[in-house]
């Protein structure tokens, strides 16, 4: 489980590519590596992957094909920057919202606006999606918690304090990036259980009276 609230960024210090499969390699700092162990679930750019090496601070991932089709994983280089989040441990605070580390798409950046003390990022909102993108709704970008300031039928837009801009990938993203997307689980159920109710005959008859 991730809170979405991101610790650091790096880049990518090694890459290892094989046939549908990959393994990425991060030199962490010694305080976000106190205490990490093999096995460990750590969230790269909200996806989350286990530790398979840990050798002085040096950390090795892997990735499955299916991991790279999904999420912007797949689209790394050798020097790339990534947001970093440790696994939440059981009495952390929960600074943004639960999240899982399961990215369902990837969406574009197709605007970034930029003033003193604000960044404005629009994305697009693809049809699969939009249900669960709604206007002050809940989603993770990268693995970082936001809060979705405005949608219209095609994008969303989300604004990024100067905390959030320097601490993750966002004070970087670039027009036509590939951003990595969970939505809130609860609003996912929420949207869900409504379809289904709806989607029943005799639910939809007592819910139009």
């Amino acid at each position: 489980m991730f809170t979405g609230i991101v610790q650091t960024r790096l880049p990518v210090a090694g890459l290892e590519r094989k046939e549908d499969f990959a393994t990425f390699t991060f030199e962490f700092p010694e305080k976000l590596s106190a205490g990490l162990q093999i096995g460990a679930s750590v969230a790269i750019n909200g996806t989350c992957l286990t530790v398979r090496t840990l050798e002085q601070g040096r950390v090795s991932f892997d990735a499955i094909g299916q991991t790279l089709k999904v999420t912007n994983l797949g689209d790394l280089q050798p020097g790339s920057i990534v947001n970093i989040e440790r696994a939440a441990r059981f009495g952390d605070e929960i600074g943004g919202h639960v999240l899982s580390g399961h990215i369902m798409d990837q969406v574009a950046v197709l605007a970034v606006e930029d003033s003193a003390n604000n960044r404005v990022v629009w994305m697009e909102r693809p049809a699969h999606l939009s249900p669960y993108l709604l206007d002050k709704g809940y989603v993770a970008l990268n693995g970082c918690s936001l809060t979705i300031a405005e949608v219209t039928d095609d994008r969303f837009c989300v604004h990024l304090i100067p905390e959030t801009r320097d601490v993750t990938t966002f004070g970087m993203v670039q027009v036509g990036d590939r951003i990595n997307v969970e939505v809130d689980a609860q609003t996912q159920a929420v949207v869900e259980t409504v379809r289904r109710l709806l989607a029943d005959p005799q639910m939809s008859a007592l819910l139009s009276r």
